[in-house]
């Protein structure tokens, strides 16, 4: 067909947004069915691990034909007494949904870090280093600089430890953007740095707390911890993450810069014939990247706990994984700021409910870990998915139709 005849035989323009509108929302109905999908099986395939691996659960498998009532009623209190406890430790009051809040919060900004260069087609492995020299250098600034006020010294902690995570990211932009370096292998290397950087710096007497020869800091300054509600875990750390999750969204959608992230993530050779300036992209995503995963290590270090008369204290595991579960936040998320913050709560959630399970249900901890890795899996594998649940095949191939009328 011509150009002049398809000119000649195409609708009028307003009607196309609707069919771009209907393509739009049948590829996010998709993502979405997917996604849920591959919560539901994680949980489903950890509570059949919970089962088979429970020494009083078990056993009741073996003589399932002569009494299948024994092996499924004890398997259905288990899974359900076990699930019921990590809700009621999540969400089951306000101190729990507080305490989930708090767990989200650096997760969800770790988390965009990772999202940003994802979009940017960059996989910023290094999340974890950003967050260490976020959180080492804000607390340093926490710990050393005293006689300020709230307004003034928080801000200013939260200000280093955002540089200080935006240089190690930019750092390895930069070996991207110039010597062809691959950012996986560059990020790793600086998270060993920066690990080793922390337990060396904790060994010196400017960084050991009076009277202490074990790798901890002194005490910040109550002036650099993060405000909380009173008798709560909900601290300002989280609206900060809230608010990085909005910026994120703003930079991408409705900025120049945004716009070329996301062609150069799409196709750096195409965005460069365009006249895009890729290597400045590269450099500019990862330093913004590492940025927020500062901020998600300011956020641990200076979150104040709930049961506690005394500021925190920094700590060579004081980031426990917080740069590598954001890996898992960004991929549940699809790399978008809203997904990632659902995310996020998803995995405070976990954190947050897996003492209350393992006391109240008697199950390790180590489930929430499962959990985690088979959402990482499933999400990681949406052919799987979609091969073992034939109805989002026909969504698939409806949106795919879809695709062709609107084209």
């Amino acid at each position: 067909m011509s150009d002049e005849v398809r000119e000649a035989t195409t609708p009028p323009k307003r009607s196309r947004p609707s069919g771009g509108s209907r393509l739009v929302t049948g590829k996010w109905l998709n993502s979405a069915a997917v996604t849920f999908a591959a919560l539901v099986l994680a949980f489903v395939v950890g509570s059949i691990t919970m089962i088979l691996l429970d020494p009083h659960v078990a056993p009741k498998w073996g003589y399932f034909f002569a009494r299948p009532g024994d092996a499924l009623g004890a398997s259905w209190e288990k899974v359900s007494l076990t699930y019921s406890a990590l809700l009621q430790g999540s969400l089951g009051s306000w101190v729990a949904f507080t305490e989930t809040t708090a767990q989200a919060a650096p997760l969800i900004l770790a988390g965009l870090g990772v999202g940003l260069a994802f979009r940017a087609g960059l996989f910023n492995i290094g999340g974890q280093g950003q967050a260490i020299m976020g959180a080492l250098w804000g607390a340093y600034i926490g710990f050393t600089i005293k006689g300020l006020p709230l307004f003034v010294h928080l801000p200013l902690v939260i200000l280093v430890g955002g540089l200080m995570g935006m240089l190690w990211g930019g750092i390895v932009g930069y070996l991207k953007a110039k010597t062809g370096a691959h950012e996986v292998i560059v990020t790793i290397m600086m998270n060993y740095i920066a690990l080793s950087l922390l337990a060396y710096l904790l060994q010196q007497r400017a960084f050991m707390a009076p009277g202490r020869n074990d790798p901890i800091s002194p005490r910040l300054e109550w002036t650099a911890t993060m405000p909380r509600i009173a008798d709560s875990r909900l601290h300002l750390g989280f609206g900060i993450a809230l608010l990085a999750a909005f910026l994120v969204w703003w930079l991408l959608e409705r900025t120049t810069l945004g716009l070329k992230i996301q062609a150069v993530g799409l196709n750096p050779h195409a965005a460069a014939t365009a006249g895009m300036n890729v290597p400045n992209v590269t450099i500019i995503t990862m330093a913004f990247a590492g940025a927020l995963a500062g901020l998600a290590g300011v956020n641990v270090v200076t979150a104040p706990e709930l049961i506690t008369s005394y500021p925190p204290q920094l700590t060579g595991h004081i980031v426990g994984a917080i740069g590598f579960d954001a890996i898992t936040v960004a991929l549940l998320g699809r790399s978008r700021p809203l997904g990632i913050v659902f995310a996020g709560l998803l995995f405070g959630a976990l954190k947050a409910g897996s003492r209350t399970m393992q006391v109240m249900a008697d199950t390790p901890a180590d489930l929430v870990n499962l959990i985690q890795a088979l959402i990482v899996l499933f999400v990681a594998a949406p052919a799987f998915i979609q091969w073992l649940l034939p109805f989002l095949r026909e969504r698939k191939a409806t949106s795919n139709n879809a695709k062709a009328v609107a084209a």
